[in-house]
């Protein structure tokens, strides 16, 4: 299973001093701690377990940055998979400006780690010479799923965003196609809308996988349910834990 690629955009506030723990955020409907924890069953065989955390607030070259964590892990026969995801996006206007990936494919390891640089549109990559265009208010893989969490959502309509952090990659198509009602791990039942998320080439979201994504359908926007076709089967990724955690203080890293 491929790492997940998407990206957008949002401009909200939030004031506080680097490295310190935040309760619930005014204009956002997450909060460090949170975290969202997810089984992944191809049909009824479970094949691992993905998660959403607002780690930390950290600072990137003077500014302070949320840091999401986004990761899946998988085992079937014949594959096995960890992927991981790290993003420092700004608490002032949720835009990217570090992103990490961290892949592990039947024990074949893969770094992916990007500095991205919204005044001048460039990234770059660890290891790789040179730079190349961004855009000017970019996010990345991880930092997507909050972003979505903050925007409007009609039943109906699609919006085309230039706002992935490659540039090339770019437009991101979401799709509000459906709405429905799901069961949350309380047992509670709400509705969702469902999305149908399109960017790049390959991966989760790429035009073959017809992936479709269930944000509950009020101010709160989990992410309840991704299903996508993949070469070996449709995997369905689903809730079944959410909570916050206590967040102990760190120190700022640049």
């Amino acid at each position: 299973m491929r790492a997940w690629t998407i990206g957008a955009t949002a401009a909200l506030c939030l004031a506080a001093a680097p490295g310190t723990t935040h309760g619930p955020v005014d204009g956002y409907p997450f909060e460090v701690g949170e975290r969202l924890q997810y089984s992944a069953k191809l049909g009824i065989l479970r094949l691992g377990t993905a998660w959403m955390t607002v780690q930390r607030v950290d600072t990137v070259r003077g500014v302070e940055s949320f840091v999401f964590e986004f990761g899946l892990v998988t085992s079937a026969p014949f594959y096995k998979s960890s992927s991981v995801m790290h993003s420092w996006t700004g608490t002032s206007d949720l835009v990217s400006r570090r992103f990490h990936q961290d892949l592990v494919e039947n024990g074949k390891e893969r770094k992916r780690y990007y500095e991205i640089f919204p005044d001048s549109m460039l990234y770059t990559q660890e290891n790789r010479q040179g730079s190349k265009p961004s855009v000017a208010e970019p996010l990345d893989d991880a930092a997507f799923f909050y972003f979505l969490r903050t925007v409007p959502l009609e039943l109906g309509q699609t919006r085309k965003y230039e706002r992935y952090f490659k540039k090339d990659m770019n437009p991101v198509t979401i799709a509000v196609v459906k709405r429905e009602d799901m069961e949350m791990p309380d047992g509670k039942k709400v509705a969702c809308l469902i999305l149908n998320p399109v960017l790049g080439e390959e991966g989760l979201f790429a035009p073959r996988s017809r992936a479709m994504l269930w944000l509950t359908d009020d101010q709160r926007r989990i992410p309840v349910q991704i299903r996508a076709k993949l070469p070996f089967g449709t995997v369905t990724i689903r809730l079944e834990k959410l909570g916050v955690e206590k967040v102990e203080p760190e120190s700022a890293g640049e």
